[in-house]
């Protein structure tokens, strides 16, 4: 028996680590009274270095958190990853009043991250990095200022192509950095 498409794309979506960041209940003041409805954020990663988020709203929680799902499997981003565990550089997200910062971490570090941002380095696949937010604890902001610094991620291979090098002469450069600020005098 032949598959479907859906039934193609639901196998293929199997090994994707959805994490549902918030539930909130709204209302709609109709004529007879309140209406309730709920709104559901998600993030959504395969572990490997692709991540996205998505919202839904709906009458039912399990219908809000599904529509999220699907969103957040649609609106996936790549990001590069150090050695599968972290990021390869420091960078700031911005959008609206939230700011996040997040840095590369050394090994063993942990995901040193609050609540959303948590969230997109477990679907992410990073298992290092250091974040903080600033300016609003709203989750949609957080996520969207977030997703505003991951986009902007370059990876060596990239930036070796932009400025005509190799890989090696970039990545090499960051280890010679490592082990200058190792051999630094420490203060106290």
């Amino acid at each position: 028996m032949a598959r479907t498409p859906r039934e193609d794309r639901e196998r293929g979506d199997s090994d994707i680590i959805e994490k549902l960041v918030s539930i909130n209940r709204v209302a709609k003041v109709v004529k007879g009274g309140r209406r309730f409805g709920f709104a559901a954020l998600v993030v959504a990663g395969d572990g490997r270095g692709r991540v996205g988020y998505g919202s839904g709203k709906a009458r039912e929680v399990p219908e809000a958190i599904r529509k999220a799902t699907e969103q957040a499997k649609r609106n996936m981003i790549r990001v590069p990853l150090r050695e599968g565990r972290t990021l390869h550089h420091d960078i700031k997200g911005r959008f609206g009043a939230g700011n996040v910062v997040m840095r590369a971490a050394p090994a063993g570090t942990g995901i040193i991250a609050g609540g959303p941002m948590r969230a997109i380095f477990e679907s992410l696949g990073v298992q290092d990095v250091v974040s903080k937010s600033t300016g609003t604890s709203n989750p949609h902001n957080m996520i969207k200022a977030a997703f505003d610094g991951l986009r902007r991620i370059e990876g060596p291979r990239l930036v070796a192509s932009r400025r005509g090098k190799r890989v090696g002469e970039i990545i090499g450069r960051r280890e010679v950095e490592g082990q200058a600020a190792e051999g630094a005098p420490q203060n106290g």
